[in-house]
């Protein structure tokens, strides 16, 4: 395949955008709050880092294999990737990503909204609604656009998080040593080890869901070096920002009115009297990140479509038809969040997380080790994709 022009043409395209689209997509509202690095490590204390160790080595672990995979097969959405991994059972996947999908941006908006709310005294809904319009857009134009667009939100959350760390840590840094010092895990006083390890693994299984978003960012690799490097690259941008929420939350443990908040990272900040601009800079942040999550999420299922239709040979999608879609499943969504019916779909948040363990996970640790291994001996001939996909 002949190499793209452009800032992406490169080792930038090769080896840092697929960590860049899935960082992007990963930190989205429930991350950016710093809730779900309390719920996945940061409430274990002293030994919660190694929740986040076990959340690294396993991403970086799953999005080698997976790139590898999808680049020996050239399988560049999740339709013809799950397919050589589990077959017909790929429908299954389908409905679960569908349900997941869902669940996720209508979770993260109703937050989002929330935060946004708080912090700017702008209307629920004109966050909502600008949104809205702004995935639908960046959806419209497609692939170029969203590399670029998620490449900027990687350096404008970086810039965020490290100003919020250096204020917070800054500030505790005492507290952080004698936390670690003394081994604390008082929130929850029945830690172990085992159980903080199995927390992280279980949070990267969790995560699984966002590695569709970046799989047409592969076209790109030409190498098994390629596919080491970009998915040890996706692991630690991933992970850094994790860390220094750990560290953060280290500096009030085991403070309930932090640990215990919808939104750590407001009440830590709040705690240090931090300046309006940053607290603004965090609502533009965890705006941002809804928008990325959004974006990589409905793409990824925009492409699956693709798939289905090039396969059936029918047309593909239109620019108006992503665009018009995107809109009508944010809008499903919102409504969901807004009217009651996500906290009853989120009962089965467990079972789904499981069922992606199940249909990706395992397979990609069994049957995907195979096919890589098969495929790099020689024994399997190169697939061939449509042109109209692998454009």
């Amino acid at each position: 395949m002949e190499e793209k022009k452009g800032i992406f043409g490169g080792a930038l395209g090769r080896m840092i955008l697929p960590g860049i689209i899935l960082q992007s997509v990963l930190i989205g509202g429930g991350y950016a709050t710093g809730r779900e690095i309390v719920e996945y490590g940061a409430k274990f204390g002293a030994m919660g880092w190694l929740s986040g160790l076990a959340t690294f080595v396993g991403f970086a672990l799953v999005a080698i294999l997976s790139f590898e995979l999808i680049r020996l097969y050239k399988v560049y959405d999740f339709k013809s990737f799950l397919k050589e991994l589990i077959g017909p059972l790929y429908h299954v996947f389908d409905l679960v990503y569908l349900l997941f999908m869902v669940i996720i941006i209508a979770v993260m908006s109703s937050a989002t909204g929330a935060v946004v709310e708080q912090m700017t005294g702008l209307n629920y809904w004109y966050g909502v609604g600008a949104i809205t319009v702004i995935v639908g857009v960046l959806n419209y134009y497609g692939e170029k656009i969203i590399s670029y667009f998620e490449t900027i939100g990687t350096v404008l959350l970086y810039i965020g998080y490290i100003s919020f760390s250096v204020l917070v840590i800054s500030h505790g840094g005492a507290h952080i040593s004698e936390v670690m010092a003394s081994g604390d895990h008082s929130f929850v006083p029945d830690a172990t080890v085992g159980a903080a390890l199995w927390t992280g693994i279980l949070y990267m299984a969790y995560n699984l869901v966002v590695f569709p978003a970046s799989f047409f960012t592969i076209k790109a690799q030409k190498s098994r070096k390629d596919t080491i490097i970009s998915g040890i690259i996706a692991g630690l941008l991933m992970i850094i920002p994790w860390f220094m929420t750990y560290y953060a939350v280290m500096a009030f443990y085991p403070d309930k009115a932090v640990l215990a908040s919808p939104v750590p990272w407001v009440a830590m900040m709040q705690a240090d009297n931090a300046p309006g601009w940053l607290l603004f800079l965090f609502s533009i942040v965890m705006g941002w990140t809804l928008i990325e999550t959004a974006t990589g999420i409905i793409h990824a299922m925009l492409e699956r479509v693709d798939r289905g239709l090039a396969d059936t040979g029918r047309n593909l999608l239109t620019r108006q038809h992503r665009g018009a879609l995107t809109v009508i499943i944010l809008v499903i969504s919102v409504a969901f969040a807004k009217i009651g019916i996500i906290d009853l779909i989120a009962k089965g948040y467990n079972a789904l997380a499981y069922a992606f363990i199940l249909l990706y996970l395992v397979p990609l640790l069994t049957v995907g080790v195979y096919k890589i291994m098969k495929k790099s001996s020689g024994k399997e001939e190169t697939k061939v994709i449509p042109a109209e996909i692998a454009k």
